[in-house]
């Protein structure tokens, strides 16, 4: 398997990297389609580094074929969550890319992965918002947001489709913070998602209050769902369809 080219998006891209916190999402230009044998070699090779390394665990990677540009729909074979999986690339990881990718290996991705437009982006984030965030915010997911990841996800994913719909720019999660600031967002719910992506005392933790998790959850749920619907109002509803998972996020939709 020649390893073609090696390239960094996400917040390392964007410059917002917090180590031992932030997702190293990756993307591999190789020179072949993987055969079957590669692909369980490659996930292999993933199980042992997350085995030596820690932090390996928040290390995701894409492997894309050299030169077939034709598809951007196209899935790739993909490590992310622990999991091995196909997934395409992105508009938010092309355009990641397109603006700031960090060689590893090899040339810059520019001519090599098909650039993505600003209706392409748009219409991408529209989709993702109707199909997945907004039935995650039902009352029959209510659950799921006592979790930090959700509060966390759903926070930041609404406030950064909130810029790049408006402005058509990429924000990283910290500036999504400020974002959520300006919009009102309930000021006890951005303080926890702050502390615990940028603060260094991780020992002092509100969200373990039973009560504040319940607070918390309610707020972020209605606060997201509310903007979202008032987003969509405002941009436009995409076309519906199926989204079992986030495309934005990796997340899995829970069941019903």
């Amino acid at each position: 398997m020649p390893l073609v080219a090696l390239w960094a998006h996400g917040s390392l891209a964007l410059g917002d990297y917090q180590p031992g916190r932030s997702d190293l999402d990756l993307v591999a230009l190789v020179g072949t389609e993987l055969d079957d044998a590669q692909q369980a070699e490659l996930r292999v090779v993933h199980e042992r580094l997350i085995a030596d390394v820690p932090l390996a665990r928040s290390l995701h990677c894409t492997y894309v074929p050299q030169g077939d540009r034709s598809d951007r729909a196209q899935k790739h074979p993909t490590w992310a969550q622990g999991e091995w999986f196909e997934r395409p690339v992105t508009p938010v990881s092309r355009r990641e890319l397109a603006l700031g990718a960090v060689v590893l290996h090899g040339p810059p991705p520019v001519g090599l992965l098909p650039g993505v437009s600003d209706q392409e982006l748009a219409e991408f984030i529209r989709a993702e918002l109707a199909d997945y965030w907004l039935p995650v915010t039902g009352n029959a997911k209510a659950e799921l947001w006592l979790q930090d990841i959700w509060v966390d996800l759903g926070m930041l994913t609404f406030a950064r489709a909130s810029v790049t719909l408006r402005d058509g720019q990429l924000i990283t999660k910290g500036e999504a913070l400020e974002e959520l600031r300006s919009m009102g967002a309930p000021t006890a719910v951005v303080d926890d998602i702050c502390r615990r992506r940028y603060g260094t005392d991780l020992l002092k933790n509100p969200s373990a209050s039973d009560g504040f998790r319940a607070r918390r959850a309610e707020q972020a749920r209605q606060f997201v769902r509310a903007g979202i619907t008032t987003l969509l109002a405002q941009h436009g509803n995409p076309p519906p369809g199926p989204a079992h998972a986030s495309r934005l996020t990796r997340r899995p939709l829970p069941p019903a």
